[in-house]
């Protein structure tokens, strides 16, 4: 089979960047197709990410070389049927799209070639769902009554002009079946696993133990509570701010993001803003967390609660979208209902008296792991080109 892979465009690194590394790890050799780079943003990327990118195919759509368009993609994304529809697909057998909000599944292929688009989720903007700002101007309302109908509709096109859907999480799936009218196969994405993560120490009857006074780069005593992830409205880092601002509770805070400003304002003395960490220094945090905080809205599947599992280490989470697939409540974390600060704070609470088995966390986390994204991805391409073929 010659694959090509499309993605919607490289401006940072988060869990769909992610599918696309592991999609290149599964083909080699396959080009790598995107509306552009913007490699001054992607620079944020945890270390080795730039230089690994880098090292692929990547062939960019007219938008690389218009500083404009490229600038204003989010405003001018009326434009994405032109960006899609200027790629030249036709020498390839198979084409598998890592498609978002930019809708990379509108390329066009032959009517013999397997297109087969992996959701990560519906564009969130134009169903009502969380995005990364809740501020708007009356202009960009405005705006976006104009231009949402037809973007809406060119949306429902391309997932009906692609042979396959595969959706993230059972979430997305009925999203899928929602907006789309089509079924889907669901296959997890690929959340890098610590295999050889030491299990925690316990006290006697399984309990954490208590807040200690070191953190990254000291000893491993289960210390802080740690927040993993970009710092936009939609991940609601604030809740976890404010409840540990509340409880007096040290937190950790990996990630950048537009919101980083706003949330430095209400932060107290024991929350710490680490930014971009590396892998190894991101293993560090996990391993030293008493637990992940993790307060996303509407989440599509959440990779991060499933990391932190993967080091034996429980999550506390708003009982939304895809994180209720992965986390065994009362076992490997606890939920909490609304996104309100007395929400958080209550289960905050709750957990510090919480008993858990380290090792179910880790046995959870295994199954969403890297190893059974590549195995269940590539078994339903081949099957289905295969199927193609008689």
């Amino acid at each position: 089979m010659k694959i090509a892979l499309v993605h919607d465009y490289l401006r940072e690194y988060g869990g769909a960047e992610r599918v696309v590394e592991v999609l290149h790890e599964m083909y080699p050799e396959a080009p790598l197709y995107t509306a552009f780079v913007d490699w001054p943003s992607f620079a944020k990327a945890p270390e080795g990410k730039v230089e690994l990118f880098k090292s692929m195919d990547i062939r960019t759509s007219w938008v690389q070389h218009n500083w404009f368009v490229k600038k204003y993609h989010s405003p001018l994304r009326f434009l994405t049927p032109l960006i899609w529809e200027s790629f030249d697909l036709r020498g390839f057998d198979v084409v598998i799209s890592s498609s978002g909000w930019y809708m990379c599944r509108g390329v066009v292929t032959r009517p013999e070639t397997l297109h087969v688009s992996y959701i990560h989720h519906p564009p969130r903007n134009l169903y009502g769902y969380p995005t990364g700002s809740v501020a708007q101007s009356p202009f960009a309302k405005a705006y976006g009554v104009v231009i949402n109908p037809f973007l809406r509709s060119y949306d429902f096109a391309t997932a009906q002009r692609v042979d396959e859907l595969v959706a993230n999480s059972e979430t997305t799936r009925e999203r899928i079946k929602k907006f789309y009218r089509r079924e889907s196969t669901v296959i997890y994405p690929p959340v890098k696993i610590e295999t050889n993560s030491p299990q925690p120490s316990l006290t006697k009857g399984g309990i954490i133990p208590p807040l200690g006074k070191r953190g990254l780069g000291g000893v491993i005593n289960k210390s802080y509570y740690l927040s993993v992830g970009r710092l936009t409205y939609a991940k609601r880092v604030d809740l976890a701010i404010a409840a540990c601002n509340e409880l007096k509770l040290p937190l950790k805070i990996v990630g950048t993001g537009r919101e980083e400003g706003k949330l430095r304002a209400i932060s107290g003395p024991t929350i710490e803003f680490l930014g971009s960490v590396s892998d190894e220094q991101l293993a560090k945090l996990y391993k030293g967390a008493k637990a992940l905080i993790f307060c996303a809205l509407e989440e599509d599947f959440g990779m991060v609660p499933v990391e932190a599992m993967s080091y034996g280490v429980g999550v506390i989470a708003l009982r939304q979208g895809g994180v209720t697939e992965t986390i065994i409540e009362g076992r490997t974390g606890l939920f909490f209902n609304k996104p309100e600060v007395e929400e958080v704070v209550k289960v905050v609470k709750e957990f510090e008296r919480f008993r858990f088995d380290p090792e179910t966390c880790i046995k959870q986390a295994q199954k969403f792991s890297t190893q059974v994204f590549k195995k269940k991805m590539r078994d339903f391409v081949e099957e289905k080109y295969h199927t193609r073929q008689k």
